[in-house]
Parts: structure tokens; sequence; C-alpha cells
């Protein structure tokens, strides 16, 4: 059991955190520490026990759609949802919710966690379902190599007692049911072969060319593979075997519609004797999690921040959105949580942003974006490498308009926070 002196130890610690204005992990980790065991025993506890999202991109706001879906169905749901997808993020959410003895008031905890650290969770705890989303080119600082990061979520999946849902159109997850160890029954996600060619990063398309007759045609569609079969203004086609759904969704963007066919499929295996148009009526309300296509008011214009972190995820976000509609900003840090190697910004193709530009560039490598900028002749209004300072000069230099920044995690972070002060921001604990 939890020792309560560690655990008001702990909610001691967030608190001063939360005075000096951050350090969501701190806390976590100093449990951590003092008590190895201590989200073992708290989420050992649920009866409906742990559900694993994980991959490069769409982790928060996969969570989001599954955790609050599933409070519409009625359970009582623990999610990490600050987005620190390390054990010790998920210490410090928990700190928030359990009792002194330890108890969680909760049915069912919906967590994500970053590709190498869920493995060290999966050691420690058996997740009831996962989800794997993808795995793309992302701070390979850290991970060296993409195959490595397969195989830890590989590991992931072998480690998952009833239920592991996997990404069809990925190519390096598609393989794991040859895992001849996988005992968890194995369900899908995955694309129609329209939207194939559209939304699958040029790597991962070239591997379904290969095993495929002709272009675009993809992989066999197997039963149970819930299906995005259509993304337009907003309104999300999907399928199901023989059956075709359609839902105006609150999320933006088509690479978020394909979080929500990921999370269908994951959701459909938690709660299957929920008809799927209950399903999708939970999920059209679900709005972005916060900084992944989040809007907000300041001056009664709306402005969007679109987190960026690789070249899949940014070139989705370039495909999703007109620039002609709205201003942009791109602001790129360079810290821990971001990646230090950015040259994974010359795999992106921004000449969609050719003819309206760029208004403002920020952050640490705001120069090295101007740099990649200049290879696709899109102009540059202004580089400002301050976050605060370039904010105000964008906001006031575009007066009129619909506002939207690219930026990558750090940024975003420090970006909500300046927000703050002008407009009501979601807050996030």
């Amino acid at each position: 059991m939890p020792n309560p002196v560690i655990i008001g130890l702990g909610r001691l610690v967030q608190r001063v955190a939360e005075l000096r204005g951050g350090g969501s992990a701190l806390p976590g980790l100093v449990v951590e520490k003092l008590d190895p065991r201590f989200a073992v025993d708290v989420l050992g506890a649920l009866p409906l026990g742990v559900v694993l999202v994980s991959g490069t991109n769409g982790k928060t706001t996969t969570v989001k759609v599954v955790s609050e879906v599933l409070e519409a169905c009625g359970l009582a749901v623990f999610t990490n949802n600050t987005g620190s997808n390390f054990m010790r993020g998920v210490i410090s959410s928990l700190l928030r919710r359990v009792s002194l003895r330890g108890r969680l008031d909760a049915d069912i905890a919906v967590l994500e966690l970053d590709e190498a650290h869920a493995v060290t969770f999966v050691d420690a705890i058996k997740p009831q379902y996962s989800l794997l989303l993808n795995v793309m080119q992302d701070q390979l600082d850290r991970f060296g190599d993409i195959d490595y990061t397969a195989s830890l979520l590989q590991a992931v999946a072998r480690n998952t007692i009833k239920t592991v849902v996997l990404n069809r159109e990925d190519p390096r997850l598609a393989a794991i049911p040859e895992d001849e160890s996988l005992l968890a029954e194995v369900r899908w996600f995955g694309l129609s072969p329209e939207l194939v060619s559209e939304m699958v990063e040029d790597e991962l398309l070239l591997s379904h060319d290969e095993e495929a007759d002709e272009l675009g045609e993809g992989r066999p569609l197997m039963p149970g593979t819930f299906v995005l079969s259509g993304y337009s203004d907003g309104i999300a086609q999907f399928s199901l075997d023989s059956a075709d759904y359609e839902v105006q969704l609150a999320l933006k963007g088509s690479y978020n519609a394909f979080n929500a066919a990921a999370a269908l499929a994951l959701l459909h295996a938690i709660v299957p004797e929920t008809p799927v148009e209950e399903l999708l009526g939970a999920l059209a309300g679900v709005q972005s999690a916060f900084g992944r296509g989040e809007s907000v008011e300041v001056d009664g214009r709306p402005l969007e921040l679109v987190l960026v972190k690789n070249p899949s995820g940014f070139s989705l976000a370039l495909k999703s959105f007109d620039p002609s509609q709205s201003a942009t900003m791109i602001a790129l840090n360079d810290d821990y949580g971001d990646g230090r190697d950015m040259s994974w910004l010359y795999d992106v193709d921004f000449t969609s942003l050719k003819e309206a530009g760029a208004a403002m560039l920020s952050g640490v490598r705001a120069y090295d974006m101007a740099l990649r900028l200049a290879y696709d002749e899109v102009p540059v209004a202004a580089i400002e490498c301050d976050l605060d300072r370039a904010l105000e000069a964008f906001l006031d230099g575009n007066p009129h308009t619909p506002l939207r920044i690219y930026c990558c995690y750090t940024a975003m972070l420090s970006l909500r926070k300046a927000l703050g002060a002008k407009t009501e921001m979601e807050t996030v604990r």
C-alpha cells in the first residue's frame, strides 16, 4: 500500500511547483524515487485495469478522445492529461486523484506514454489494452533508430493482456502479429485506399506500394477494422466491416480524424456492448487537446495552436489548413522535450506557404526555420527569437486576421502561458 506520508510530501512538492509556475513532472519524480511501486500499487487495484496508448504522433489527442467517450459511457476514468508522458508524469497526475491511503476512485486508467517509458511501464504493470499509433521519425537523437522505436512498441504489445490495436498503414506495426509470443487479441484501424496517398508518410507509402498490386491499394482489410474512409470540412466518414458512419467532428484536421479512427477501434474493444452510433455521438463533442489544434479567441480573432514535432505531423498539419485564410507563425525550440536535431525540417514540404508566406518565425531555432523556408521560396515577414516579443508582434501586426501558430512542444507551453494573460485558456493539470 502507498505510504500516506509520501503522498503528502508529493502533494506539497506539487503545490510548491505550481506556485513557481511549472514542474508538472517534478512531484512524480520525487514520489517515484521514494516509492518505486507507487504507480504499480495504485493502478493495479483498478477494476478494469489500464489502457496504454503509445506511438510517435497523436497520443495526447487520442487519449483525450478515449477518456471522454468512456466517461460518456458511464465509466470513471483516470488519465494523465498534462501531456507529460513519462512515468513521473503519470505519478504526478495520480497525486491529484488518490486519497492519502492511495485509493484511486476510478474504474479504468487511460494513459499516454512515451515509447521508451511505455516499455518500462509494462515491465511493472501489464495493460489490459494497448493502442499503438505509428512509428515516425521523431527525436532520433533520443532513440537513434526508427526500427529500435518499433521494437519498443512491439514489447508493449507482447505485454498486453486482452487486446492490442494496431495501425495497419504502418508496416512496422503491421508486422507485430508475426511475433509468436503475442498473447493479446489484435484489432486494427486504417485508411481507405483513397486516403492512403494523402495521409501516409512517403516512406510508409513506398512499403504499401511494394505489397500492393497497384498504387494506394494498401494492405488487405481485416474484419473488425475501423477505417477512416473520408474527411472534408470537419465531417469524417468511418466504416466498420459493411457499415458506414458519418460524424461532424469538433477535432481539427485530417490527422485528428485518423486519431479518432484509432480511438474508435480501441473503444469498440473496451466497451463492445456500446453501439457505434453512441460512441460517435460522444466523439462528436470532443475538443482538440491543448496545443493540438486548440483554438482560442484573442481580441476578437480566432488563434489556433498546432503542435508539430516531426516530418509526418508537420506535413499533415500543413495539408489540413488553408494558409490563405490566416496569418502564420512558426515557433521552434530545440530543448530536450523537442529533440535537439532539427534536420527533420528538410523532410517537410513547405510549398503550401509559398503564396501566403510566414508572418513571424520565433524560438531558439527561428533562423534555422528561416533557412529551410528559403529553400522552398516561402517569404518571411519577421523573425524574433524571443517568444513573448514575437507573439506580441504577431498579434499587433495582424489585427483583423485569423491566426495560426505551428509550434514545437516547449514553445507551445510558453505561448499558452503568454496567451493566458490575454484570453481564457484551458487549465491542464
